[in-house]
Parts: C-alpha cells; sequence; structure tokens
C-alpha cells in the first residue's frame, strides 16, 4: 500500500511541473516601459547623464556619480574608481576624496587602503541620471534638518 502511494507521487510530479511550466510559458509579461518585453530600447533614449553635482534627497544618502562609468572596471583585481578617488590620489587628479569611512574595517580599525566592505563601488553609488520614472514616485526628500 504505503509503495503504491509512494510510486504515484513519483508519477505525479513530472505531470505538475509540465503543467507549471506550461502555465508559465502562456502568462503575459508586461514591460514598466510599456513596450514589448524584448523590445530593444537605445541606452541614450532611456536616459541622459546629468553633469555637476546633484542635491541629495536624505542625510546619508550615498553620492551619485557625475560622470559616465560605462567603460570603469571594478572587479577582484581592479577598481578603476580608486585611480582618482583614493586618498593618495584624490589632490592630484582635483577628485573627492573617499570618505574616511571607506578606510575602516569591520572592527572599527583604520586602513591604509580602502577596505574590502568598501571596494565595489557601484554596490552603492550609481551615476546621476535624467530619467523617466518607471512608476509613479511619490518620495518627499527630508527637509534638510
Amino acid at each position: 500500500m504505503r509503495k503504491s502511494i509512494v510510486t504515484g507521487g513519483i508519477a505525479l510530479i513530472p505531470v505538475l511541473l509540465l503543467s507549471g511550466f506550461a502555465l508559465a510559458q502562456s502568462a503575459q509579461v508586461d514591460s514598466l516601459r510599456g513596450g514589448e518585453v524584448d523590445e530593444l530600447v537605445p541606452l541614450d533614449q532611456v536616459h541622459k547623464n546629468v553633469e555637476g553635482r546633484m542635491q541629495r534627497n536624505y542625510r546619508q544618502q550615498p553620492p551619485l556619480i557625475p560622470h559616465s562609468v560605462a567603460q570603469y572596471q571594478i572587479d577582484t583585481r581592479t577598481n578603476q574608481c580608486l585611480s582618482c578617488h583614493d586618498w593618495t590620489k584624490a589632490g592630484e587628479r582635483n577628485a573627492p576624496t573617499l570618505s574616511m569611512t571607506h578606510y575602516l574595517d569591520r572592527d572599527g580599525n583604520e586602513l591604509d587602503r580602502i577596505a574590502g566592505t568598501r571596494y565595489f563601488c557601484n554596490q552603492c553609488h550609481v551615476p546621476q541620471a535624467d530619467t523617466p520614472p518607471l512608476i509613479e514616485n511619490v518620495f518627499q526628500p527630508s527637509s534638510g534638518n
């Protein structure tokens, strides 16, 4: 009796998987931009980079990047952001220096190099751009207090 229940359950698994797959394939997916999901949209039509610094919307917001980073390499071996923004080079490159928090390890100890937890800049910082909203945004910036 128990063996027939297990065999029946095992036989039912492929049926459920195939029916789930068929249902997923028939589902209609809508794009947030209103076009076809697989339609290629040229990047320059979606947004334009904004030169100069934009005001932050809330306290502790990571600064936006005021330039293109399209060709920047950031991986475990190379971080091209540091070629200008590391404290050893920022002065000669006329670039903002990284915050001192980027040179603290998890225990709060000061380091001479950027902390591994802050190495991948694009985890927090994004290029600023004038983009059309995908959905209505009701966010209100802080009052500055």
